[in-house]
């Protein structure tokens, strides 16, 4: 979010006057200056989800992780609130999605199935599976893999937050925005761990299949939606859905794997 350069002073005077004197009315200004990254986030988040979820909802959960954000920033570290408070925004939206239980555990399910197959045939055959070859190794029709992508894909705005156990014991959860390293973050002593982590998670966009890797590439780097990304590649809106949730299993198992490696010969 840009802030015009003449609100700057206003704004910095608003945080001094809450974080120093617990003004609410600072608060309140704080609120509405920083409310458009909560529309941002909410608007990014709904392309993904199911029709019934309306983004004036995603907007509301939003407004609590930016009050949140605003409660625990500290401006004396060196952080940009954006950058902290969309991390919360989300944070609070995709809990209050959970909350509602909007996606049945059978689909869960069967994304950690699709996930666990897609990463086996790929260490089999060297290579990324196709559709006729992940069916088979589920022992489904086609058809029937093709509808379970289309569920699927209504909860992969939640794949990249969703945690996972990196030992298959309930310890070490992580989830894959833990690996995207922020800069301004002064924790010298996870740097090696999250670069490390961060290139494995390059290496594995890298082989994912090229329609694939241009989904990844247009949806989190160009920051186009669904449709759009359609547009360009000739195709439906659902089956750029489908592409995105199979690049996302494969991304998923490809660093569960790398960790579990890790873990092993540590």
């Amino acid at each position: 979010m840009i802030i015009d350069p003449g609100k700057q002073e206003d704004i910095a005077q608003a945080w001094r006057l809450y974080k120093e004197e617990h003004d609410v009315q600072a608060r309140d200004r704080l609120i509405l200056a920083y409310s458009p990254l909560v529309k941002y986030v909410a608007g990014r988040m709904s392309s993904g989800l199911p029709a019934h979820i309306e983004e004036g909802d995603l907007v509301s959960y939003g407004l609590l992780g930016l009050i949140g954000a605003l409660e625990r920033y500290d401006p004396s570290r060196n952080i940009k609130f954006e950058t902290y408070a969309v991390s919360r925004i989300k944070g609070s939206i995709i809990d209050e999605l959970r909350a509602l239980d909007w996606v049945p555990r059978s689909v869960r399910s069967w994304a950690r199935k699709v996930e666990n197959a897609i990463t086996r045939l790929e260490n089999r055959l060297l290579r990324a599976p196709t559709d006729e070859e992940i069916a088979e190794e589920l022992e489904i029709e086609l058809d029937e893999f093709q509808d379970i992508l289309s569920q699927i894909s209504c909860s992969s705005i939640v794949a990249l937050d969703e945690f996972w156990d990196s030992s298959g014991a309930n310890q070490d959860k992580v989830n894959l925005m833990d690996t995207i390293e922020d800069s301004d973050a002064p924790d010298p002593s996870r740097a090696y761990s999250v670069q490390s982590v961060k290139e494995t998670l390059t290496a594995a966009i890298q082989r994912l299949p090229e329609r694939e890797k241009i989904v990844i590439g247009l949806y989190y780097y160009e920051g186009l939606t669904l449709k759009e990304i359609g547009e360009v590649l000739g195709v439906t809106e659902s089956r750029v859905s489908q592409l995105h949730t199979k690049a996302i299993l494969r991304l998923k198992g490809r660093i569960k794997e790398e960790l579990d490696l890790d873990i092993l010969s540590s």
